[in-house]
């Protein structure tokens, strides 16, 4: 079994363990009082902030691992549902990672080394997943592996805002040019092409009378070769960004609407968006998340709403899909 790594935890990543961008300014409450350049970089910082292709790449690698051999061999499968449309064969899976797990990460000791969080040992990490197979193919209930790369990998989190009725916002803070860096260095790329690299903050709606809760998320998309792709979405605390909108409650004064200006909770979710064309042409679709909606809602009770919340996924992208192009073949 492949070790667990540092990066695609449940803690969230701080704004100094990014890699540098002109748009990330220490805040004003930073202890250091260390000197700011004209365009906002810490410069006491900016040598320290891990080198972004390196960043990119243990994360990718991390993701991979994690999808590819971590959860076929660990998890557990709880469940199995037909989804609609065209009845999916859905596989429900989980696994619990302990705080004695946690602590044995190797936090300080990899390519991009962080702070071990505090009372990790004290922690635990509840993983579900899910696993479907779909016929490649663009017909009256099925899409091809095309139509998922647009659907998932290409603005991923817009196209979550469109898809998922309780995504109200996908609000997003910066981005950087992956690819212009990957260049830049002149490294060889692997296995990963059309890198992209962002934070947004995802907002969902609640049942009244729990208050909306804003996910800010660090997400990195790839193709992984010709006939696969992934997508990652990891935890970042953006409060000090001047760019957040919900972060910073400046959505109160701000907001278009009464629901965008409404005072949310900040939650917290790791994610892995993992899709391949197997030998057979089939599609094979795997996703696995971790999460803490926060507030006062009981984690036990957040939990058991996840597995049908995941599993609904696949119906909203498959209808989402079949209303782009344009309805029913």
């Amino acid at each position: 079994m492949a070790p667990l790594g540092n990066l695609l935890r449940l803690a969230p990543l701080q704004t100094q363990q990014l890699p540098s961008h002109p748009s990330i300014v220490v805040s004003s409450g930073d202890q250091s009082g260390r000197k700011q350049t004209e365009n906002g970089s810490d410069e006491a910082t900016k040598s320290s902030r891990p080198n972004l292709v390196t960043f990119v790449e243990e994360i990718l690698d991390e993701a991979l691992t994690f999808v590819d051999g971590t959860l076929p061999s660990t998890f557990g499968q709880f469940s199995e549902r037909i989804s609609p449309p065209g009845q999916i064969e859905v596989q429900l899976l989980k696994r619990e990672i302990s705080g004695h797990e946690l602590s044995q990460v190797p936090w300080t000791k990899s390519k991009v080394p962080r702070h071990v969080p505090e009372g990790v040992q004290n922690t635990s990490e509840l993983w579900f997943a899910r696993k479907s197979s779909h016929i490649n193919h663009v017909g009256q209930d099925t899409a091809d592996f095309r139509e998922f790369d647009n659907g998932l990998r290409i603005n991923h989190p817009e196209h979550e805002r469109e898809y998922t009725p309780d995504v109200y916002d996908s609000y997003k803070i910066l981005e950087w040019d992956v690819d212009k860096s990957w260049a830049e260095e002149g490294v060889n790329r692997g296995l990963y092409s059309d890198v992209t690299m962002t934070i947004y903050e995802m907002c969902h709606k609640l049942p009244f009378p729990l208050s909306p809760r804003v996910f800010p998320v660090l997400v990195i998309t790839a193709k992984t070769g010709r006939d696969g792709f992934v997508v990652v979405q990891l935890p970042v605390n953006v409060e000090s960004l001047h760019g957040a909108f919900y972060s910073n409650r400046r959505n109160e004064r701000e907001g278009s609407n009464a629901l965008k200006r409404k005072k949310p909770v900040l939650g917290v979710y790791t994610s892995i968006e993992r899709c391949i064309l197997r030998a057979d042409h089939d599609i094979e679709w795997t996703m696995a998340t971790t999460s803490d909606a926060k507030g006062w809602l009981p984690l036990w009770i957040q939990k058991l709403g996840i597995p049908g919340a995941i599993f609904k996924d696949v119906k909203f992208l498959l209808e989402w899909i079949l209303k782009k192009r344009g309805g029913r073949q």
